[in-house]
């Protein structure tokens, strides 16, 4: 009894080996859908099935249906399975798997499931926010919002090659965290919410938003950052200083003019006038001799004080 069951183990594991119930001897492929897992009625989204071992053959499957799609890749190890018109009937869960084109009884592993889900014009599209502008240094952090037009929904965020778990709100929007921001966050992100008793009745996809990623600043950019900007201060200062100079300069002679005195030569190099003196002297008549009350009142009027002794000194003082 023992040696027959040994036996039939025996011949369980060759058969599994040999192909006759079809050898899983290569590893899962990786499924993915783009733009959107999310497609509004009538529009198209491609399903793309990545292995790992060259000249296979892919296969994909939908769950409930017993038609699948196949496609031959003899030189790469991607195969996609394009969906050009959506219908309602082309939502549901798909997975995929490929096996080798030489020996057809060795293939891979089924890959995880994916789901497509149509759009239901019923449902307005949602609108999508990001923080930060939509930018985040790497390692950093974001937050993405999804606001629709109904209340008790499950919110769903779209990205090619990425899926995130959905955010069931009693409100009618929902934030999505994404923490340690890394390279492949970086790219267009769309939203949609459907009913959480019918998961296949979903809202169209929002308009596409733009995540960017940047990496941190290297520190010969930091330095040269700060030498600029310590230049530029200076040369600002500079400049300022100059003007004020100018200023202080251009203020001290208006000033050193407004007090400067007249000077008594500039009387006394005057252009000549006719003086009436002379003229007596011309016409033959003696000089009269001015009084000193005259003097005084030359002085009051006309002469600075120095002026009147210049004149009284020369001309004597009277008797």
């Amino acid at each position: 009894m023992a040696s027959a069951l040994i036996v039939l183990l025996l011949s369980c594991w060759l058969a599994g080996h040999s192909g006759v119930w079809g050898g899983r001897e290569y590893p899962k492929p990786t499924i993915s859908e783009s733009p959107s897992r999310v497609v509004a009625l009538g529009g198209n989204v491609t399903i793309r099935c990545e292995g790992r071992q060259r000249s296979m053959e892919f296969f994909l499957r939908k769950a409930g249906h017993p038609n699948l799609q196949v496609r031959t890749v003899p030189d790469g190890t991607v195969a996609e399975f394009p969906i050009p018109s959506v219908s309602r009937e082309d939502g549901g869960s798909y997975t995929c798997d490929y096996r080798s084109i030489t020996q057809q009884n060795r293939s891979s592993y089924p890959s995880d499931p994916i789901e497509i889900i149509v759009g239901e014009p019923s449902y307005p599209k949602p609108s999508i926010y990001l923080s930060s502008c939509g930018r985040v240094s790497l390692g950093g952090a974001v937050s993405v919002w999804c606001r629709g037009q109904r209340l008790g929904v499950r919110f769903v965020l779209n990205k090619d090659g990425h899926h995130f778990p959905p955010v069931d709100s009693d409100d009618n929007e929902a934030v999505f965290a994404i923490r340690n921001v890394r390279w492949e966050h970086g790219g267009s992100y769309s939203c949609s919410y459907h009913s959480r008793s019918e998961p296949f009745a979903v809202s169209y996809p929002s308009n596409p938003v733009e995540l960017v990623v940047r990496g941190p600043p290297a520190p010969l950019c930091l330095i040269s950052n700060i030498i600029t900007g310590v230049s530029t201060a200076a040369v600002l200062l500079l400049l300022l200083l100059l003007v004020a100079f100018v200023c202080f300069i251009k203020t001290r002679a208006r000033k050193g003019a407004a007090l400067r005195p007249s000077s008594p030569m500039g009387v006394l190099k005057a252009p000549a006038q006719e003086d009436p003196i002379y003229d007596s002297i011309d016409e033959g008549e003696q000089p009269q001799t001015l009084e000193p009350g005259i003097y005084a009142e030359l002085d009051r009027q006309t002469l600075q004080p120095s002026v009147y002794d210049v004149i009284n000194v020369s001309r004597g003082a009277p008797q």
